[in-house]
């Protein structure tokens, strides 16, 4: 899953330059709140301190002095960019403190690509790939610890109740490192068209669920199933060993679908999704 050759149509709006991937984000505090009407949230680029160097995010987290709970959002292979930055505003608007990382601060600030970007592109795709690579799971352990400590030093965090975290595509993975890296904060997990959570390799995510305490929601993409149908029963065998608690669900929908600027967007399943997520964290982060 969330391989290079069934990412269809991961397209970067082309009118999106770096220039105007600043604007948008300044342009959309307008509707920040949305999600729940009346809530104003503050949006704010950061830099944080990793092992690895200075890595940049966006903060949001909404107006007023909590604190609220911290999630952390791990966006897809494009890394940080308008339609990550709307998830921010949108869940911060729900009552959360919320950290959107740039995946590829080691390599390149956000946005990673300039212009057009097509992911059915082979050449497109190439541009990735260094920046890929800079994405190790040693790394991710490094930069999870980091981002929760940022999060947890802000007087908006509410510290007594535990942390979320979710990804997309390759976030699916770099979620669960996190609830391993950062166990005694992380309470729930959510994977939405995640590639690679069940492989084996001894890096596979799944192995590590017997270090986590959360409970999970993993959301698979049907066309990611339908490539290994057992993949999905294979990952609930390893939850239910580990006594973790799981939803893990198939969606009738393309990898990709929660990701607004996808050709394949679906906002129906995506709000089913969204939904789903909201559910869990209100239930798990306390």
């Amino acid at each position: 899953m969330c391989d290079d050759d069934i990412h269809p149509g991961l397209i970067v709006d082309p009118k999106v330059s770096r220039r105007g991937f600043g604007l948008l984000g300044l342009a959309a505090v307008g509707v920040a709140g949305a999600a729940r009407a009346g809530v104003a949230v503050v949006e704010t680029d950061v830099e944080i301190t990793t092992p690895d160097g200075v890595a940049d995010a966006a903060l949001y987290h909404p107006e007023g002095k909590g604190p609220w709970p911290a999630v952390l959002i791990w966006p897809d292979v494009v890394s940080l960019r308008p339609a990550f930055r709307e998830m921010g505003r949108r869940l911060a608007g729900e009552g959360y403190v919320v950290l959107v990382p740039n995946l590829y601060y080691r390599v390149r600030k956000a946005p990673v690509v300039d212009g057009a970007f097509n992911f059915a592109n082979p050449e497109d795709r190439a541009k990735l790939t260094p920046m890929r690579a800079s994405v190790t799971p040693e790394g991710t352990d490094r930069d999870a610890a980091a981002y929760l400590a940022f999060l947890d030093a802000l007087k908006q965090t509410d510290t007594g109740k535990r942390a979320g975290v979710q990804g997309y595509c390759m976030g699916g993975p770099l979620s669960f490192r996190t609830a391993a890296a950062v166990s005694g904060r992380i309470g729930a997990v959510g994977s939405f068209h995640g590639g690679g959570l069940y492989t084996d390799q001894p890096t596979s995510p799944h192995l590590l669920l017997t270090k986590t305490t959360a409970e999970f929601l993993v959301a698979v993409a049907d066309n990611d199933d339908k490539q290994d149908p057992t993949i999905k029963d294979r990952l609930k065998a390893a939850m239910d060993a580990a006594g973790r608690k799981a939803v893990i669900e198939v969606y009738p929908a393309a990898h990709g679908w929660c990701v607004r600027g996808s050709a394949v967007y679906d906002e129906v399943q995506a709000e089913r999704a969204w939904a789903a997520l909201l559910t869990m964290y209100r239930r798990a982060l306390v």
